[in-house]
């Protein structure tokens, strides 16, 4: 086993024979900067940069439609932290039926609020994952919009709420410009 460690080839051998790399300045240094200029490679400040301005030329906008799908991604954040905020408060006050489901609703809500600001902080950087995720939201946000529109507590009003912001948000991320700006570099 020691012989397969030995290097004769090698330049600098310790007392035993085994063969060792000299560490330098010069040579830390080298790999150092070549280490940078692989990293320097790679486009890693896409999010902050933009390849007109990298051009020289201005900054391309943001398409207004993708400014307003954000807007609605956020506005529906809104009223699910408001609807656990409500949750809470009737949490506190009332006796529920069943703790454990009354917080697993209010674990979904706020994490489904959550998850909704992330897709709308996503839609603002223009992310190409966002058309899935915001899409796989307004379908469930349908389904219950659907639900809410029958059934023996149907409440018509309930399900205009989310039925309208749904179907606003599907428009918007099939519009060209959208689909433009999140498309994949």
């Amino acid at each position: 086993m020691s012989a397969q460690l030995k290097n004769p080839d090698s330049g600098e051998n310790d007392a035993l024979g085994y063969a060792h790399a000299t560490v330098s300045g010069k040579s830390t240094s080298t790999r150092l900067s070549y280490r940078l200029e692989q990293i320097n490679r790679f486009g890693w400040d896409v999010a902050v940069s933009d390849d007109n301005a990298e051009a020289g030329g201005a900054p391309s906008r943001r398409p207004r439609t993708l400014t307003l799908l954000a807007a609605l991604l956020f506005l529906e954040a809104a009223f699910l932290a408001a609807l656990a905020a409500f949750l809470v408060f009737e949490l506190v006050t009332e006796v529920p039926t069943s703790l454990a489901s009354a917080l697993s609703i209010l674990v979904l809500v706020v994490l489904a609020a959550a998850w909704l600001v992330f897709v709308g902080v996503g839609a603002l950087r223009a992310r190409p994952w966002v058309r899935a995720a915001a899409l796989t939201w307004q379908v469930l946000q349908l389904a219950v919009a659907i639900g809410s529109f029958q059934g023996l507590f149907a409440r018509d009003d309930i399900a205009w709420y989310l039925l309208v912001p749904a179907v606003l948000v599907i428009g918007l991320l099939f519009t060209r410009s959208v689909m433009t700006a999140t498309r994949r570099p």
